[in-house]
């Protein structure tokens, strides 16, 4: 059923040869394969970045991909490149909803600790395991809406690192970003989604006796 569902998405959102004039130097098979592969992983990656417009930018990542696939130079670093489409395309989205990205005060997240947070508030006070209990009052829909909460600055290397396996050098090169300051947005990625997991659960009643 699964692959069923792959092959009809694909035939839902790959452009047509009538949509579009044939790349010169590539054939609409080709393009065809690569997409279908990378299908699930963008529409996961999406997901993750624009929750239920998901499917409209793995459409248009597609096909803005297809116009350009005659500059694609090597097949192996055609995952990537798809990557770095799905990733602007949902920026552009994430920007036509805001006027600017959200600030947030450096000092502001490398001072929160959830391991420390959890430990002071002790929130299940007869648990030997807190941290671990804690993480289990969340599910995938949970952790779902607290990274899509975060700032887009924070959210897409999380999401490519953390979720979909690219090593921080090829996060660099897809954001076209300097490795250091990639790292420097992990290290406070992590730290401000730790801090929303904590705020999201005192709003949503996870840590209440009973919540699952």
């Amino acid at each position: 059923m699964a692959g069923t569902r792959n092959r009809n998405a694909a035939a839902d959102v790959l452009p047509t040869a009538d949509a579009q004039p044939t790349p010169p130097s590539r054939t609409d098979e080709h393009f065809r394969s690569l997409a279908e592969s990378q299908l699930p992983r963008l529409y996961g990656i999406a997901r993750r970045l624009v929750g239920d417009d998901a499917e409209d930018a793995v459409q248009d990542a597609l096909v803005n991909a297809y116009r350009a696939y005659a500059r694609l130079e090597h097949a192996a670093a055609g995952p990537a490149w798809l990557t770095s489409i799905l990733v602007n395309v949902c920026r552009d989205r994430r920007r036509a909803l805001a006027r600017r990205p959200e600030e947030i005060s450096v000092g502001t997240i490398d001072d929160f600790s959830l391991f420390r947070k959890i430990a002071d508030e002790d929130p299940f006070p007869y648990s030997d395991s807190l941290h671990l209990d804690f993480l289990a009052r969340f599910d995938r829909d949970d952790v779902r809406a607290v990274l899509r909460g975060l700032p887009e600055l924070y959210r897409v290397p999380l999401v490519l690192v953390h979720a979909d396996g690219f090593a921080t050098k090829e996060v660099a090169r897809i954001l076209d970003a300097p490795l250091g300051t990639v790292l420097a947005r992990l290290h406070r990625g992590r730290k401000l989604f730790e801090r929303r997991m904590w705020e999201y659960a005192e709003e949503n009643g996870l840590l209440e006796e009973g919540a699952s």
